[in-house]
């Protein structure tokens, strides 16, 4: 420390001046731990007031995560090295984050020290000390790799340039179009963007048109739009469709010869009716009088697929279908999820099935799995099979009631183990033939849905132990599995003081049989009740996530030990990994496979699946906002579903379309966000709007280019 720092250590140093000196201090000493002691020795702190305000900064540099106390009364820099490599993840109203790719919580990065970083690009940052009060905070100092994304939005031209009114949350400005980078486009164009560069000094980045999507408002430009969005492919690879073309059907007397034939056995499918991709089926037949043997029979895809080939490099890169309101875009060419591998009635389809002796009071005595060769006798669709079900008559009618009776039996054991019962509707739109939206049902769960869901389930489980379960000092071999973890007790604790206010409780801590049972009970109790779609919506939110692993921990929402998805290749890519993997090991094959690089493929599928559900509910919400569109000035009762500083969530009853109410347009008061209790609270009068109240409310405005709905409160 020089003498000329020590000159301002004096009587009237003030605790900012003494900030910057320790701050300094600490930061010359990068990998050095200091003592209290040493820090009044070098730093000449020696009178009392000083010692004691120095101790002060110290507490607080440490609260701030800057210091860490590495024991009583020692100090060192805190892992927040100087300089941070991460991503960054730019957020429109500036307010950007930095995430450490080392761990740890997410650093503020104002936009004024963003460097123009893009969402999503790999950056290294400056690290600030945390100011008393506030999160720590960074600056950009260097953009390592730039991102693959690309803006969506709709063009604006002008005489002499063209801008891109940007659709995208994370980019609050719009990018700048040189006029011979339009690419054909026209004014009013929705259009995909790439930034190709972003002047230090402009506000502005400039980008290129990399794909014309049609004229904004356009249900199929829309549609695509939201694809596009998400980063998700709205057409097919020509190379990969022609690639599916060359393929044959491939059933062979061979290929029969070396699979079990259950083209005599009764099977059928049963599926929505308008699916187009049917890859599951059953097959029933009596053993004895006692004994069923029941075929859970899934389409071959790996048989047409084979690895690394250019069609499969295709389905791992989507790793689901992805589901809009108006249509599918599918993870496999047509001709392969269609035709090749659909099981179709009246064909010979290869298929990769479970095969189970069950008795009549659901015990599974035995099962097999093995490559078979099937022919469907029927194609039901789910409303036929109720009325059958209801009616106990009709076409094949003691088989799908032998059936149902065997999968309740399985479906009343999986409850008394502790799996939890989410029986959730979807909300459903009417589409007319040029995608309008024209009415809204609810799609509920069924005995004929839960009748395929429950032989579903017994197939993917009894694939997950054959693999998963091995003798006591054997190591099980890599596998994909459908994991999910217990919910956080902080988040119990918080659902159940939330749900206290209508006098149900679940248990926040416990065994995990316990804590399911207290769930089970108290959505049981909620069926019926005004405040059952609220409490339901939220209690899904303090459940965790989930995903694939090779890292198995079970399934807690089924409360299965062992649990992985075989049932859906034609639209899952695990279910290929994990139809592929398992025909090896049954095959004897001893070599497992590279466990980090299975875990990755996991982490991509899980990542994407995430992905097309955010862009399923994009389309849900942009087809409610049109769906309101019409009905602009009535009045409709609703419920608060969700409260934010800047206003209030409210859900319809009769179509559960979501809209808000802005802050500003409450009555007359000033409201303010009571976080802690979750709610908004009048300054002046005390009213309180709180989560499940009950609010009348009229349609306001509609944003179908932001997908926003605006309610204001109904006079009453």
């Amino acid at each position: 420390m020089s003498r000329g720092n020590d000159k301002k250590v004096g009587k009237r140093m003030n605790k900012r001046d003494l900030t910057a000196l320790i701050l300094h201090y600490f930061e010359e000493k990068v990998d050095d731990s200091i003592t209290l002691k040493q820090l009044f020795e070098r730093l000449h702190l020696t009178t009392h007031p000083l010692k004691m305000l120095c101790v002060e900064i110290l507490e607080e540099l440490v609260e701030d995560n800057y210091l860490t106390e590495i024991e009583r009364h020692r100090y060192k820099l805190s892992s927040y090295s100087l300089e941070m490599t991460g991503t960054f993840q730019r957020k429109s109203n500036g307010r950007n984050w930095f995430v450490p790719e080392e761990g740890g919580e997410p650093i503020l990065i104002a936009e004024r020290n963003s460097r123009h970083a893009l969402n999503g690009d790999k950056v290294r940052i400056a690290f600030y000390a945390k100011r008393k009060g506030r999160g720590p905070e960074g600056e950009v100092v260097e953009i390592l790799e730039r991102a693959e994304g690309n803006f969506v939005g709709t063009l604006d031209i002008n005489k002499n340039y063209a801008f891109l009114l940007n659709d995208d949350k994370n980019l609050a400005n719009d990018i700048f179009i040189p006029k011979d980078k339009l690419k054909g486009a026209k004014n009013g164009d929705k259009v995909v963007v790439r930034i190709t560069e972003w002047p230090e000094k402009a506000r502005n980045p400039i980008g290129e048109v990399v794909d014309v999507l049609g004229k904004a408002g356009e249900n199929n430009t829309e549609m695509h739009a939201i694809l596009a969005e998400f980063g998700l492919p709205y057409k097919y690879p020509e190379a990969v469709e022609k690639a599916a073309e060359y393929i044959q059907a491939g059933i062979t007397d061979e290929e029969v010869a070396r699979r079990e034939d259950f083209r005599n056995v009764l099977t059928f499918t049963i599926d929505p009716k308008d699916a187009k991709d049917f890859d599951d089926a059953l097959s029933l037949r009596r053993l004895n009088d006692n004994l069923w043997e029941v075929g859970v029979h899934i389409a071959d895809v790996t048989h047409y697929v084979k690895e690394r080939t250019l069609i499969d490099k295709e389905a791992y890169k989507r790793a689901t279908s992805v589901y809009l309101v108006d249509r599918t875009i599918p993870m496999l060419p047509e001709k392969l999820c269609n035709n090749l591998c659909s099981l179709r009635p009246d064909e010979d389809k290869l298929c990769y099935s479970v095969i189970f002796h069950i008795d009549d009071r659901g015990e599974v005595k035995k099962s097999r799995i093995a490559h078979t060769v099937i022919r469907s006798n029927r194609r039901f669709c789910y409303e036929e099979v109720q009325e059958i079900l209801e009616a106990k008559q009709g076409e094949m009618a003691e088989e799908l009631l032998t059936l149902d009776h065997l999968a309740k039996v399985q479906r009343e054991k999986r409850f008394k183990n502790g799996a939890i019962n989410f029986d959730r509707y979807e909300v459903k739109f009417d589409i007319d033939e040029t995608g309008k939206p024209i009415g809204v049902y609810f799609k509920e769960s069924t005995d004929a849905t839960q009748l395929i869901e429950e032989f579903m389930l017994l197939a993917n489980r009894t694939v997950a132990e054959r693999i998963g379960r091995v003798p006591k000092g054997k190591k099980a071999k890599v596998f994909p599995y459908r994991i999910h973890d217990v919910p956080d007790p902080d988040k119990l604790m918080n659902l159940s003081q939330f749900i206290s206010r209508w006098g149900y409780k679940v248990r926040a801590t416990g065994s995990k049989e316990t804590i399911a049972k207290s769930i089970n009970n108290m959505l049981n109790n909620v069926k019926g009740q005004k405040e059952q779609d609220l409490i339901e919506n939220i209690t899904i939110r303090a459940m965790a996530k989930a995903r694939y692993s090779v890292y198995n921990i079970g399934h807690y929402g089924l409360a299965l030990e062992y649990y992985t998805h075989f049932t859906s290749p034609i639209r899952r890519y695990p279910d290929m990994m994990v139809h592929r993997l398992l025909t090896r090991y049954l095959d004897e094959d001893k070599r497992t496979v590279n466990e980090q690089t299975y875990e990755n493929y996991c982490e991509h599928c899980s990542d994407m699946e995430q992905t097309a559900a955010n862009a399923e509910r994009a389309s849900t919400k942009y087809k409610q906002v049109e769906f309101m569109q019409d009905r602009l000035g009535q009045v409709f009762e609703g419920v608060i579903s969700g409260i934010t500083e800047w206003g209030l969530y409210v859900e319809l009853n009769d179509n559960k379309c979501e809209g808000m109410i802005p802050i500003r347009d409450l009555d007359n008061d000033y409201y303010e966000f009571d976080e802690k209790n979750y709610c908004l609270r009048g300054r002046h009068k005390q009213h309180i709007y709180q989560l499940g109240d009950p609010l009348k409310v009229k349609v306001a405005r509609t944003n179908l280019e932001k997908r926003q709905l605006d309610f204001v409160l109904a006079e009453e």
